[in-house]
């Protein structure tokens, strides 16, 4: 009985710390309510006459609802030497009980605790992203060792172990499949709702769901440096960083706060002397003016606003790594692609096979690829990937195999030599001439000729291509309808870039281009256009990436890419650009909204106060009141 006593008074520590967790987040907004409560209770005793405990529950309300701002505001003031709206806020609570107006003071306090509450729940809403995205990531891991299965730390997990994922199962670590075929759901990294299939040597990312098969996983990465915690990092770095606009309000912050002290020390004073106004008045209005012209909305204008855009682009698979590549994204007049990867699939494809008359397609492409499997090469890859699509069948194997390098590869199945390669390798007159002159029409279409030669014949004619990507053509074309320049920047010949471009839609191309190249090219651009953006997936397009004006790495890029830009898609999904455009628009937008209003309020009740139409009550509920509905505003970015 003793042991279980025991056992339950270590338990509840546990307990209270677990519910000092949940309350935290809210800590701003119970304050604020228990605020709110104590000045209702204060009012009515007021009202009672009970005029000693109205001030007691007013001085309570001053307590509870202004501890968190009184303290950031001076914690602010002790680190960088300069007052705060903060600070104002509470000059005006205080200045409004000295003067005996304690119901005005302490519903300051409640209002602006409620609007800094809003303002945390703005905060916590896009932090939650980050939330949301570590919970998705498993702890733990089944390991496979030469004794057996055992449950291990993700970070105990090294570059080569084994892993077994289970069906339902999160994957825990970057790897490829060792073994089994399975469909995954990759929405959590790319935003894609439908199931990838995967098989054997393909890659898998932390945080994706194993749908159906049970898989053997080789891990490819160290723990920290997985796609999942790049996006985590991404995300968190972005909501760190501030805009320009949010640098510039905070630093005009510090100078209208020591400009509105000087004119209300000013207004104290001078109206009783220059308007004939009773001390009385004189005084009030002085604190009337310390509420209205605080900046509280003018602050809160942007930061909201910018962190609500980040956390909606982060939902929907767009990271941006801070608050000024945001806010730059809305002034692009130009953008620069690369090609391979990111207009195109980056991997070669099978576009044309034509067979000589009188033999069998079937077979000579299973021929083809047969031999093709002994290869590397991209282009054979290609051509094996195709014929084990449209034939369905094993492939077979030769009797001897020869590569011969630059060219292409020999073999010799039963009584038939067979050739592969470049149109020297097999004769160029003859493979000219073959189908027509069909090689010579295809390649001024940009794609690469494979001929296949059986015995002293050209038996075929493989036709390849990087191809376009589907979304492509409706990425360029939305673009374009948004007032944006198109270029095609690529280290491709210039037929090839030709039919390319054409097919992507794109204004312009440049062929040919070196890393160096498409610095120089970009700066052309930037010469051009202003500000331009750069997309690329490569380690080419590092170097370009960081001239442009804007950087955007699609996510399947190289490591490099991704740190040297300023913007990832991990979707892959070009259309994804537009949408990061439009969000980017609409968040300057809604921050202009949010200045002009703030600062048309401030105004108005400026105005209002020095023709003495203006009651303290009014005052705060109209200061306090167009803060609220700015962080509100703010708030329509979430969607």
């Amino acid at each position: 009985m003793e042991h279980g006593a025991n056992a339950i008074m270590k338990q509840r520590p546990v307990a209270r710390l677990s519910l000092l967790e949940k309350i935290k987040p809210h800590a701003e907004l119970i304050a604020a309510i228990v605020s709110g409560i104590l000045i209702a209770a204060g009012w009515l005793l007021g009202k009672a006459d009970h005029s000693s405990a109205s001030v007691i529950s007013f001085v309570l309300a001053y307590a509870i609802g202004g501890f968190a701002k009184a303290k950031e505001g001076i914690e602010a003031t002790i680190e960088d030497r300069e007052l705060n709206v903060e600070m104002l806020m509470i000059f005006a609570a205080i200045g409004s009980a000295i003067i005996g107006y304690w119901t005005e003071g302490a519903m300051l306090i409640f209002i602006f605790a409620m609007s800094g509450a809003l303002e945390t729940y703005t905060m916590n809403k896009s932090h939650k992203e980050i939330s949301s995205l570590m919970e998705l990531q498993p702890e733990e891991a089944l390991r496979i060792t030469n004794h057996g299965e055992e449950r291990v730390h993700v970070s105990k997990l090294a570059v080569g172990d084994l892993i077994l994922v289970k069906p339902g199962e999160r994957i825990p670590s970057d790897g490829k499949i060792f073994k089994g075929q399975t469909n995954i759901d990759e929405a959590a990294i790319t935003g894609e709702s439908i199931p990838v299939s995967k098989n054997p040597e393909e890659d898998v990312f932390a945080g994706t769901v194993n749908l159906t098969g049970s898989i053997t996983v080789e891990i490819t990465k160290p723990n920290n440096e997985t796609l999942f915690q790049k996006i985590i990092q991404l995300v968190q770095s972005a909501q760190s960083e501030k805009s320009p606009s949010q640098l510039f309000i905070e630093k005009f912050e510090g100078t209208y706060v020591k400009v509105v002290l000087a004119v209300v020390a000013l207004m104290m004073f001078l109206p009783h002397y220059l308007l004939d106004w009773s001390w009385n008045e004189t005084f009030y209005r002085a604190m009337i003016l310390l509420v209205v012209a605080s900046p509280c909305a003018l602050v809160a204008s942007i930061m909201p606003a910018t962190l609500s855009a980040i956390s909606n682009g982060a939902r929907h698979g767009i990271l941006f790594k801070g608050g000024v590549h945001l806010e730059n994204l809305a002034h692009l007049k130009a953008i620069a692609f690369d090609k391979t990867g990111t207009l195109t699939k980056g991997m070669p494809e099978v576009t044309d096979v034509i067979v000589k008359q009188g033999l069998s397609r079937d077979d000579v492409l299973l021929k083809a690829a047969s031999i093709e499997s002994h290869s590397n090469h991209p282009l054979a890859q290609a051509i094996v990937s195709y014929a084990k699509k449209e034939l369905g069948r094993d492939l077979i194997h030769p009797e001897s195999i020869e590569d011969v390098p630059g060219w292409g590869v020999k073999a010799h199945y039963a009584n038939e030599d067979w050739k592969i390669g470049k149109a020297d390798f097999v004769g160029r007159i003859r493979a000219e001439a073959f189908g027509d002159g069909a090689a010579i029409d295809l390649a001024g279409n940009g794609k690469t000729i494979v001929f296949v030669q059986r015995n002293d014949e050209i038996a075929a004619l493989i036709a390849l291509q990087d191809v376009v990507r589907d979304q492509t053509k409706r990425a360029v074309d939305l673009l374009k309808s948004e007032g944006i320049y198109t270029v095609m920047l690529t280290g491709d010949s210039e037929k090839t870039a030709r039919a390319i471009a054409s097919e992507s839609h794109v204004h312009e191309y440049v062929a040919e281009c070196l890393p160096e190249t498409k610095v120089d090219e970009l700066k052309k651009l930037i010469e051009r256009f202003g500000q331009v953006a750069m997309v690329g997936d490569g380690i080419n397009d590092a170097p370009a990436l960081a001239t442009a004006s804007v950087g955007i790495a699609m996510g399947e890029g190289t490591d490099v890419a991704l740190e040297t830009a300023d913007i990832v898609l991990m979707k892959n999904d070009l259309s994804r650009i537009a949408e990061a455009i439009h969000l980017s628009r609409r968040m300057n937008r809604i921050v202009k909204q949010n200045v002009i209003f703030s600062i048309f309020v401030i105004m108005i009740l400026i105005a209002s106060n020095f023709l003495q139409f203006l009651d303290l009550p009014y005052g705060v509920i109209g200061h306090e009141g167009s803060t609220i509905l700015v962080i509100l505003n703010s708030l329509r970015l979430l969607k």
